[in-house]
């Protein structure tokens, strides 16, 4: 058998310190510490995947690709089946990165599509194949999962797809489940039902416990239930590849990480298990990337009661495409025969082209009909006061909910009474239902905020392109008030930091209508908990420093600060806070740019399970 080796090099880059601040009018200062000491030394690290001439990396139907461990075999023992085996076992799955990465530069500035592999059309074309295989496995065809009368709306999108998803999931637990709801939870075995739950959901990515991203009636799946429900599918997956004799360097390799999928498609089999074996019957399905190829765009037309793209941008583009156009196509894959799709209709030069391609992919793809939300309609509605999904752009997402949710409801039997219930109803028309469902949704790291116990304002939003950081800029501006002491923490490894700072901070300072900057303090850190300790390579603070560079040229009167870690610079904020509070005001802190780096800020900052 011949072999493919993936080497990932962490280079040694020039003398690091621990962190670096620049105060204005003030001599630059270096500062480190014993326990933030300058590394050295080299990681390599080597995957081994099977590499048949018919079959990429990427690509895994009948043939799983081999790892080796290093460290220890790649084996489980049956007696291990708590909630923290089951990480452990998901933490060895192929990453979604590492997929990502396959398709080649994601630099949305590069027209050239000399630097794309030659294998990205394959990749992209086998992966709804490979997605169904990898589903039979686990004991699900799509029409085996339209048989247990489940129904869902399908959600896909650049910006506003998880807000759209938690939105239309809170509006759907407002209502008593369909007629046809009551089951005895499908999928064999013993299951856990102790009361029959009214909607599921699956999103991405998460912020702080993988469980976020599959709710039962809008909570995180319990860790219970969690490690209960893995294992049964891992099991599965182990089964059919002994039984289907993939070539393994030994026995025990079946029940490795090596015969099952990569994280993203293990997750996904693994929602759909869940609601299965819970008894749901209606979910709200987020799509991870893109909307043609991705792994949940394997559901029935008889599955699907709605699908909605949101609002589209610039993202992924290696996967996707580098225009507005061939990214609309992509997302518009999930439109499906008879089902109504929803989408904001964008008006302007620049979103013709757009709309051209969701009403030919709506009419190619035999939609019942594309139902476009038109802003001016958005503009004169009123809105719901309260909600806890803020920001002044999720009005538009709550309306395409709200169109989502009215169709579904509809789908599955629900009558509405009034002007609601008739073809041309209007967003004030909405009943009480919809209003407080609008009201109660939240989605963590999402235009979040709250207060920790010493009295410090916390604003996270997971935003990572142009046009989501202008939001949060906008909103984050509206919060504050003039004297506050503001401070940014920022991170995105992977884009463009000038673009999406400078994105940022045009929209925060436009919001707050003077020429006073926003921001008192600003942070740059990377995504890492901790610093690094002896043994371990130097981590590049190039993106962070340059990052330094765009604030200091927009903004000469913030002082700004780069660390090489969440913990120093999070030991930095709160010496901020300590301040303010000694001096009678506010702080606000805003955290953004990555969901990674939300993670490990939330985990310093309040106490929650995960």
């Amino acid at each position: 058998m011949s072999h493919r080796f993936l080497y990932s090099l962490r280079p040694i880059h020039q003398r690091q310190l621990s962190s670096f601040r620049f105060r204005p009018n003030k001599p630059n200062r270096f500062s480190t510490s014993s326990s933030h000491s300058p590394l050295s030394g080299l990681t390599t690290r080597a995957k081994l995947f099977s590499a048949k001439p018919t079959t990429n990396i990427h690509h895994f139907i009948f043939r799983p690709p081999l790892r080796t461990c290093h460290t220890t075999p790649c084996k489980m023992a049956s007696s291990q089946r708590t909630y923290d085996d089951a990480l452990s076992r998901l933490a060895q799955l192929q990453s979604n990165r590492t997929i990502v990465n396959l398709f080649g530069s994601d630099d949305s500035n590069n027209d050239s599509q000399s630097k794309k592999p030659a294998a990205k059309k394959d990749l992209n074309s086998l992966a709804i194949p490979e997605m169904l295989s990898w589903l039979a496995r686990a004991g699900y065809t799509p029409s085996s999962l339209a048989a247990t009368g489940l129904k869902c709306v399908h959600v896909a999108g650049t910006k506003g797809k998880g807000s759209v998803s938690a939105l239309v999931s809170s509006i759907i637990s407002q209502y008593p489940p369909p007629p046809s709801f009551h089951d005895d939870g499908g999928g064999g075995g013993a299951h856990i039902i102790q009361k029959p739950v009214v909607v599921g959901t699956y999103t991405s990515p998460h912020v702080l416990s993988v469980r976020e991203r599959i709710q039962l009636d809008n909570v995180p799946v319990s860790r219970e239930k969690f490690a209960l429900y893995f294992f049964e599918v891992w099991d599965r997956l182990s089964a059919a590849a002994r039984a289907a004799r993939d070539p393994v360097q030994s026995e025990a390799e079946y029940d490795g990480p090596g015969t099952k999928p990569f994280y993203f498609r293990f997750l996904t089999i693994l929602a759909f298990h869940i609601f299965v074996r819970e008894g749901v019957k209606q979910a709200v399905i987020e799509c991870g990337i893109g909307g043609e190829y991705d792994s949940t765009n394997f559901l029935s037309p008889q599955c699907v009661t709605a699908s909605v793209v949101t609002q589209l941008g610039i993202d992924h583009v290696a996967m996707l495409g580098n225009t507005l156009e061939k990214i609309a196509w992509n997302k518009s894959g999930i439109f499906r025969k008879g089902v109504k799709g929803f989408t904001r209709r964008l008006d302007g030069e620049t979103q013709k082209g757009v709309m051209e391609v969701l009403r030919n992919r709506a009419q190619e793809k035999e939609v019942e009909r594309l139902v476009e939300v038109e802003d001016e309609q958005v503009e004169k509605w009123k809105g719901v006061e309260g909600a806890k999904l803020e920001g002044p752009f999720q009005k538009f997402n709550m309306a395409l909910a709200v169109a989502a949710a009215r169709e579904h409801l509809t789908r599955v039997g629900h009558k509405f009474a009034g002007a609601f219930g008739e073809e041309g109803w209007k967003l004030d028309d909405i009943p009480a239902e919809f209003e407080k469902g609008l009201k109660e949704a939240s989605l963590k790291g999402r235009c979040e905020s709250f207060r920790d116990p010493k009295g410090t304002e916390w604003f996270v939003d997971g935003a990572h392109t142009e046009d989501s950081l202008a939001g949060v800029g906008q909103w984050f501006s509206g919060k504050v008030k003039e004297g506050d002491v503001n401070v940014l923490v920022f991170n995105q490894q992977d884009r463009d930091p000038e673009v999406l700072l400078r994105a940022l901070l045009a929209a925060a300072q436009k919001q707050s209508g003077t020429t006073t900057p926003v921001f008192t303090y600003a942070v740059l850190t990377r995504n890492e908990e901790k610093a690094p300790v002896e043994g371990e390579p130097e981590r590049d603070l190039a993106v962070q420093l340059q990052g330094q560079k765009i604030i200091q040229e927009a903004s000469a009167e913030t002082e700004t600060s780069v660390y090489n870690a969440v913990e120093p610079a999070m030991e930095q904020v709160q010496k901020i806070a300590e301040q303010a509070r000694k001096d009678g005001k506010t702080c606000n802190v805003l955290v953004t740019g990555s969901f990674h780096l939300l993670g490990g800020v939330l985990k310093t900052v309040e106490y929650v399970e995960y």
